[in-house]
C-alpha cells in the first residue's frame, strides 16, 4: 500500500464529534446518609380504672384524632360511687347547717347549733358566777358555793371549747367528702379512654366484654406526621451536620422525593463504629410507613460551586470514570474522580478544569483514534 492509499484509511477511520466545556454549576453540598423511618410518637393506651371493656371503637389501621374515643370501661358503678359520694357531701353540709344544694361555704362556728347552746351555758354560768361573787361579799353565801359556780363556769367554757373543735372537725369531713365526690367524678371521666395524639391504631389488644385490671392496654396508638428519620453520620463529616439543616429523602417503596429537617443530634458518637446518631422529622402524605429503609441527603451549603459534566459524556468501565478530550486531532482518554449526581450532570471532583473541552456523547470512541470536530 503505497502513501496516499494510507492517509485514504486513516480518513476513512475518523469519527466525527462535538466537544462540549466543562460547567461550572452553583447546587446544593449534601452529605449522603441512610437510615430507618420510625413513628414520631408511639403510646400503649391503657385504662386508668378496672372494669369491663364495654365499647372498643377502633381496629388494626384506624386512623384517630387527638382527644378521640377509642374504648370505654362500664361506668354503672362509677356513677353510684359518685351518687353516693354526694349524698355523704350533702350530708357534711347538712351537720354544718348548710344548704345541701349550695356552695357557700361555713365560717363561724356559732352557725352551728352545738356550738350555740354550748355558749348559751357559758353565759348562763358567767351569770351565776357573777351573781355568787356579789353574794359572796355581801355575806349572803358561802365561799363553797362560790367554788361551785365557778367550777360550773370552767365546765361550761370547756363545753364550748369542745363544740367548736367539733365544728373543725365537721369542716375536715365536709372537705374530705368534697375530695372524695371529685375522685369518683374523676374515677367515672375515666371509664372514657381518648387517644392521647393525631395517629393510626397499630395494635388491638383488648375485646369487647373482657374486665380488664387497671393499667391494662387496649390499643397501641402511632404517631405517623411527620416520622423520625434514625441515621448515623461517619465521624469525618459528624461536624458539619447542624439542627435545622435540611433534608431530601427517597424510599424503595415510593418514587416521590420529600423533605425534612434536622431536629435532633446526639451528644455523643457511638464508641463501636465512630458514628454521630441524628434524627430528622419527615413530612409524611400518607405513602411513609414507619420501619421504611430510607437514603438521605443533607444539605449543609445551599451555595456550592461544583465542576459538571454531562453523564452521557463519561465512560465507566471496571470502576474507572473517564472522559475523551481531543489532542492533536486524535482522541484521548482522561480519568476522572466523580462526585454526586444531579438530574442529568455528575460532578467532577478531580480531573477536569472548568472551561476544559470534551467529547459530547463518545460511544465507543477508542484512545487514539482520529476525530472530526462539528458544532
Amino acid at each position: 500500500m503505497n502513501k496516499s492509499e494510507k492517509t485514504v484509511d486513516n480518513k476513512a477511520a475518523a469519527k466525527t464529534v462535538r466537544l462540549i466545556a466543562v460547567q461550572a454549576e452553583t447546587t446544593a453540598k449534601t452529605i449522603p446518609v441512610t437510615g430507618t423511618l420510625v413513628a414520631y410518637d408511639q403510646a400503649i393506651v391503657s385504662v386508668k380504672v378496672p372494669g369491663r371493656l364495654q365499647q372498643i371503637t377502633v381496629d388494626l389501621g384506624t386512623v384517630v384524632k387527638k382527644g378521640q374515643l377509642i374504648g370505654q370501661i362500664d361506668p354503672q358503678d362509677y356513677q353510684l360511687r359518685v351518687q353516693q359520694a354526694e349524698s355523704a357531701l350533702a350530708q357534711a353540709r347538712a351537720r354544718l347547717a348548710l344548704n345541701p344544694n349550695s356552695t357557700e361555704e361555713p365560717t363561724d362556728p356559732k352557725q352551728i347549733s352545738l356550738v350555740r347552746q354550748a355558749q348559751a351555758l357559758v353565759d348562763e354560768a358567767k351569770i351565776k358566777l357573777d351573781r355568787s361573787a356579789a353574794l359572796v361579799k355581801q355575806g349572803i353565801i358561802a365561799q363553797a358555793e362560790y367554788d361551785v359556780s365557778e367550777t360550773a363556769h370552767k365546765v361550761a367554757i370547756s363545753r364550748y371549747e369542745d363544740a367548736v373543735e367539733e365544728f373543725h372537725n365537721r369542716l375536715a369531713v365536709l372537705t374530705q367528702r368534697r375530695s372524695e365526690l371529685e375522685i369518683a367524678k374523676q374515677q367515672l371521666a375515666d371509664t372514657k379512654i381518648y387517644s392521647p395524639f393525631d395517629g393510626v391504631i397499630q395494635e388491638k389488644r383488648a375485646s369487647l366484654g373482657e374486665f380488664l385490671a387497671a393499667g391494662a392496654p387496649i390499643a397501641t396508638v402511632v404517631q405517623v406526621n411527620p416520622l423520625r428519620l434514625r441515621a448515623e453520620i461517619p465521624e469525618r463529616e459528624a461536624n458539619q451536620i447542624k439542627i435545622g439543616q435540611k433534608v431530601l429523602l427517597s424510599v424503595e417503596a415510593s418514587s416521590n422525593n420529600y423533605n425534612g429537617q434536622i431536629k435532633r443530634l446526639s451528644p455523643t458518637l457511638t464508641q463501636e463504629n465512630r458514628m454521630l446518631m441524628v434524627e430528622a422529622e419527615i413530612l409524611n402524605d400518607g405513602s411513609l410507613k414507619p420501619g421504611l429503609f430510607a437514603r438521605a441527603q443533607v444539605i449543609i451549603d445551599n451555595k456550592n460551586t461544583i465542576t459538571t459534566v454531562p453523564k452521557s459524556s463519561v465512560i465507566s468501565f471496571a470502576g474507572i470514570e473517564k472522559v475523551i478530550t481531543v489532542k492533536d486531532g486524535k482522541a484521548v482518554e482522561k480519568t476522572i474522580t466523580t462526585g454526586q449526581r444531579i438530574d442529568s450532570m455528575i460532578e467532577v471532583v478531580e480531573g477536569l478544569e472548568v472551561g476544559d473541552e470534551i467529547v459530547a456523547e463518545p460511544g465507543n470512541l477508542q484512545s487514539g483514534q482520529p476525530v472530526n470536530l462539528t458544532k
